[in-house]
């Protein structure tokens, strides 16, 4: 739980934003804090618990970053992650994982993978609102 003091401090850097976010996470309760956190911070979001379900509802050239979880069943984050980018090779994407992520095996197993951004559960939420700003206002696809 956080403090009324974490919560402010996420509150007040909440301006208008013309940024949209997409999560992934099979943990239902997971994409409720976020979509209320990130809401919160000014960042609209669009959550979704089923990664079939959000690649069919994902729209090219409309998120500018998509939070997506590693390990789901159906299919994976990197499975996923691979599928919306021959939608949009644009689109940003940071994981979430409670898992160690062993770079080498998955460089091995994903050649394609370009991503730079992984945010370990559980997660503290000042810093996801502060790892999404440096993503966006970064020039990393």
């Amino acid at each position: 739980m956080q403090s009324k003091q974490e919560n402010t401090d996420i509150t007040s850097r909440s301006e208008s934003r013309s940024c949209r976010l997409m999560a992934v996470d099979d943990e239902p309760d997971i994409t409720f804090t976020l979509k209320k956190v990130l809401e919160q911070s000014g960042f609209p979001l669009d959550v979704f618990n089923n990664p079939q379900t959000a690649l069919i509802n994902f729209k090219p050239d409309y998120y500018d970053l998509i939070l997506l979880e590693v390990m789901m069943p159906q299919m994976n984050g990197f499975e996923l992650y691979q599928e919306i980018k021959k939608k949009d090779k644009n689109v940003k994407t940071c994981f979430v994982t409670a898992y160690e992520l062993y770079y080498e095996s998955l460089k091995q197993k994903y050649p394609k993978l370009d991503v730079g951004c992984y945010i370990r559960k559980p997660v503290d939420m000042n810093y996801l609102v502060n790892k999404i700003e440096k993503e966006l206002a970064s020039d990393r696809n």
